[in-house]
């Protein structure tokens, strides 16, 4: 029997993983194998889930509990779990339950029709379910911000990235935006010089499946903890004990599936190797969204788009498809740091993706501000698009604001993550590199564990221990510096 009030609190934090794992597998196969007449059923029993995660966090024996548990001898390690748990539990208690169950069913309905209307290109159907999610959505973030104090934007994003506010985003974008138009101008005018030879079609799926399962285990993924599967959308989830991942295949282009399965393992390692004595206490989570897209960003973009990765890459796409000219490592280079402006973000290059990141920031805090309405968001996108990427996305929703699977289930604030992950990838790859100047050489050679040695021992094993500022001071010397981000492009495309 659990004497202490912290012990007592852990034993709560486990049931409530427990209940999480289950959610989490059940979300999964809504998106990935689940036929489309279960979507009513499962959209009530998600419901009725959160119902009970949310009764369980806003126990009025927690109060009590946390108050002991404060004054009670603990490790450093445990106290920081304790401050996770008392985050979610203040969290949870700004909501009442039947907005937590609302606003869960209006996402399921919203998703779930989404599937149907990005492909029909239909933005008015999706809008008579998404002005719902938009409502809901609002309600949240003011019930947070009137328990947090923070503006209703930022309490949303607080969700995702604890301590990081819009006026800080605001100021990172902002630079971002003075140098990165000019970088990208300057890069696509050097590659036109450049002579790309494209990989020759069809690609199977089955075929595509086979490749991204050999390149998984190139990374180290853990197939005894996790598989991959095919969705909408692509996505990791699951739990760190069994990790699910998905891509989406077009048979016309092999990069699609290949770069985005990179990018799903990526976060799929950092939960397979958080700290496991933790398991099931919130310390034991990943520390922010921002941090996870720093993996998977290391993954897909710092290590991915690499021409020392690309000689890795090179004889596995022989295997699958055969040798044709376009596998030779320094075109299959060339091909994964092609810059070219495009309308989908998780197709997008590595310089032209900040942009659809900014594009949804703009457009999301306005809708959570109610400066806008959900009608407003396809003449703001095409005004964004044509700005940013001087891109016509007029009349094309399926490839415009249908493209996004976050805002159908009310995931707002979730966008900036994006970004400042691929902030923290370039940061944290620059301490690598301080620390293994022949990196790229290892590379070339199989050797991966310089990377993932080092995310392991100052990312992965870390959790939930540290701020996001201490966790990066300690793992590279300092807190966010976007310059990192700029001297890695600058370096790659420019060098």
């Amino acid at each position: 029997m659990n004497n202490t009030a912290y012990e007592q609190l852990t034993g709560i934090w486990t049931r409530l993983h427990h209940f999480q794992h289950l959610q989490s597998i059940a979300g999964w196969d809504q998106a990935a194998m689940m036929p489309s007449k279960g979507s009513t059923a499962r959209a009530n029993a998600m419901a009725e889930m959160e119902g009970l995660l949310h009764r369980m966090r806003t126990d009025p024996k927690l109060a009590e509990l946390l108050r002991r548990a404060a004054g009670e001898d603990i490790d450093p390690f445990a106290r920081a779990n304790l401050g996770e748990i008392r985050r979610e539990w203040l969290s949870a208690n700004a909501l009442p339950q039947a907005l937590v169950e609302k606003l869960s069913l209006a996402g399921a309905r919203c998703e779930h029709a989404w599937r149907a209307q990005r492909p029909a290109n239909d933005w008015a159907s999706f809008l008579a379910n998404f002005r719902e999610v938009l409502k809901l959505g609002r309600e949240v973030a003011q019930r947070l911000a009137d328990e947090t104090g923070l503006a209703p934007y930022d309490a949303l994003m607080d969700q995702y990235e604890p301590g990081t506010t819009s006026a800080e985003v605001d100021r990172v974008f902002v630079d971002l935006q003075q140098w990165l138009p000019g970088l990208v101008a300057q890069v696509r005018e050097r590659q036109a010089r450049d002579a790309v030879i494209d990989a020759v079609g069809p690609f199977p799926k089955a075929t595509q499946r086979a490749l991204s399962l050999d390149v998984m285990t190139l990374l180290g993924f853990d197939f005894d903890g996790g598989r991959l599967d095919e969705s909408a959308h692509p996505f990791s989830g699951g739990v760190p004990e069994d990790t699910r991942l998905t891509t989406r295949y077009r048979e016309d282009d092999l990069m699609q599936s290949l770069m985005g399965t990179i990018h799903e393992t990526g976060h799929a390692r950092y939960e397979q190797n958080l700290p496991r004595v933790w398991l099931g206490q919130p310390v034991a989570q990943a520390r922010s969204m921002g941090i996870h897209e720093s993996q998977s960003l290391a993954f897909e973009m710092q290590l991915g788009r690499g021409r020392a990765f690309a000689g890795l890459l090179a004889p596995l796409l022989r295997r699958h498809f055969g040798d044709q000219p376009a596998f030779e490592p320094g075109n299959l280079h060339r091909l994964m740091t092609r810059v070219v402006p495009g309308f989908v973000r998780v197709d997008a290059d590595e310089l032209t993706y900040p942009a659809h990141v900014i594009l949804r920031y703009g457009i999301e805090k306005q809708l959570i501000a109610g400066s806008i309405e959900a009608d407003d968001i396809p003449a703001l996108w095409d005004e964004g698009m044509q700005s940013l990427l001087g891109i016509d996305t007029r009349g094309n929703y399926r490839d415009g604001c249908l493209q996004d699977v976050h805002w159908t289930h009310g995931a707002f604030g979730y966008f900036p993550c994006y970004t400042l992950g691929a902030m923290y990838a370039a940061q944290w790859f620059a301490a690598i590199r301080r620390l293994h100047p022949d990196l790229d050489a290892r590379i070339a050679r199989g050797d991966l564990a310089p990377a993932f040695d080092w995310l392991r021992e100052h990312i992965w094993l870390q959790g939930s221990r540290w701020s996001t500022a201490e966790l990066a001071t300690r793992a590279s010397g300092e807190t966010l510096n976007p310059q990192h981000l700029r001297r890695h492009l600058e370096a790659r495309y420019l060098g």
